[in-house]
């Protein structure tokens, strides 16, 4: 495969163009299928083209720079007074349909702020997931996913991915925020639109229309889960501002989720190193996930910054104002860094770095490994079944299905 290229602008004007300036070349289309089908290879291509920064196109006309050394995003991350996080000088200039701005745009959120606004929304998200009891979720994640195995097994094949990874990871995540089904369904649905760029204005609204029923419900009625222990948060949140802190948590909780999972179960399904690893014991679930974390991160290119003003990296000017992406895959995957074995190796950069990076690891963790692990349990002999392909889009890694055969099973019993 070649990288694909988008035509470049003429003129050298980094901050009109807003890709890096001094890199001579087209830009690469992230949102292409070309790109989605074998982003390895493009990213072996990029550092042979580019180096550390690469000109690229995040939707049709929309520049930025990727990057994919690993020290120089590190460099990037730890540097919030040079790096902001706040994308509001550089979104004036975007149409409002533009396919990415639900993900780059400017929210009330720690991701998105900084300074005395980053530690107000910071403290009030990490303390609400801190005080979620991981040992009932660990229980939860049981009692869900046997009766989605139960679903399908008697029929000796699935989509895993739409029967079982969907459901157990939409369900689990619900619970821990206290989201009715019919308001969850209709989020997981407006977040998968704004993920894949498809109308993703029209998927933002639906998204935030659907989060804020949930909010106005625990006003009234408050529960122990994240969504009651925001509205009562000492930061006195309004709705708008607990909605979006909503928002970044199901973003990250249901697509982040969804991919690891399914990620770490294909090379489980089809490495043999893997397979027999982990059905073995030589090998955990939880190192299993960590060499995908490392290989294909779930979300392969966010951790978004803006510089301040125009910035000399790696011997490439960058113009202020404009998204400096991190590439999670094309880092992880820098031949300087790489060794191996990643066994018990987590240096990678799938939960972001510094001050914005993910509260929500633990969770994400227990939530994966035991879906994963109890339907290994129960249906020990999965194998793939057919031909899998990638859903597009320049933001995450994920498989539109993994269809997966087996010898039929009586169903199981919930504990």
């Amino acid at each position: 495969m070649t990288v694909p290229e988008s035509p470049r602008p003429s003129g050298t004007c980094p901050v009109a163009h807003g890709a890096p300036n001094g890199i001579v070349g087209p830009r690469v289309p992230l949102y292409a299928p070309e790109f989605a089908a074998d982003p390895h290879r493009a990213y072996d291509e990029m550092r042979q083209r580019y180096g550390s920064l690469v000109p690229v196109d995040l939707a049709p006309g929309l520049p930025a720079t990727l990057v994919i050394r690993y020290h120089t995003a590190v460099r990037i991350l730890n540097d919030p007074e040079h790096f902001s996080p706040d994308p509001r000088t550089w979104q004036k200039n975007v149409p409002a349909d533009c396919p990415v701005l639900p993900l780059l745009g400017w929210r009330p959120t720690a991701s998105k702020n900084t300074g005395v606004d980053y530690f107000r929304y910071r403290q009030a998200t990490t303390s609400s997931i801190d005080e979620a009891d991981l040992h009932a979720l660990h229980a939860i994640v049981g009692q869900i996913a046997i009766p989605h195995i139960n679903s399908f097994c008697e029929a000796g094949s699935a989509d895993i991915i739409s029967q079982y990874v969907f459901p157990v990871v939409f369900d689990a995540v619900n619970s821990q925020l206290g989201c009715p089904p019919d308001i969850g369904q209709r989020a997981a649905t407006a977040l998968a639109t704004v993920f894949e760029g498809v109308d993703a204005e029209a998927g933002n609204a639906m998204l935030s229309e659907a989060l804020i029923e949930l909010v106005t419900s625990k006003r009234a009625h408050p529960g122990n889960d994240i969504t009651s222990r925001l509205v009562q948060h000492s930061a006195q949140l309004d709705d708008v501002e607990v909605l979006n802190q909503i928002v970044g948590i199901y973003a990250g909780a249901c697509e982040l989720q969804l991919n690891l999972i399914a990620n770490a179960l294909l090379p489980i399904l089809t490495d043999e190193r893997f397979a027999g690893g982990v059905l073995g014991g030589s090998l955990s679930t939880r190192d299993a996930l960590d060499e995908v974390l490392f290989n294909d991160p779930p979300l392969a290119n966010l951790c978004v910054t803006f510089p301040r003003q125009p910035l000399l990296v790696d011997d490439v000017w960058l113009p202020a104002h404009q998204p400096v992406v991190i590439s999670m895959a094309g880092c992880n995957n820098d031949p300087e860094i790489r060794t191996d074995s990643l066994v018990g190796n987590r240096s990678h950069l799938a939960w972001g770095l510094g001050p914005h990076a993910c509260p929500a690891r633990s969770m994400s963790y227990l939530i994966a490994q035991d879906a994963i692990d109890q339907l290994l349990d129960a249906l020990p002999e999965l194998e793939l079944a057919g031909e899998i392909t990638w859903r597009p889009g320049p933001i995450h890694r994920a498989l539109a299905g993994l269809p997966v055969q087996f010898p039929p099973s009586a169903p199981f019993t919930v504990l």
